[in-house]
């Protein structure tokens, strides 16, 4: 496993315990390790929105977006995000992705 990996489960193990300041750390520290670890941008993403971060989370799932770009849960994630920050269309663009997506549209 790598060292990247190996941190972003610390860090996933924080988040779980609800330790979001631990876990956002983590999730950093992972990524600065190795930026297209996804899941370490998806976890960033989740722990920076229950911390209330919801402008750094909707980054985080951009860069999410950008490393899996035909994950449709990557998309549903965003679409959550943006409706949180009360961007309607732009959480229904998302959405929209994420039904093609799982459709197998293109």
């Amino acid at each position: 496993m790598s060292e990247a990996r190996s941190v972003y489960r610390e860090a996933f193990q924080h988040f779980a315990k609800g330790e979001l300041e631990e876990a956002i750390a983590g999730y950093q520290r992972a990524i600065a390790l190795d930026d297209r670890l996804a899941i370490a941008w998806n976890g960033l993403s989740m722990a920076l929105a229950q911390q209330g971060n919801l402008d750094e989370a909707i980054d985080a799932a951009h860069r999410l977006i950008a490393l899996e770009p035909d994950d449709p849960l990557s998309h549903t994630n965003l679409s959550r995000l943006l409706q949180q920050k009360g961007l309607i269309p732009e959480a229904e663009a998302a959405m929209a992705e994420a039904t093609r997506l799982q459709m197998g549209g293109s």
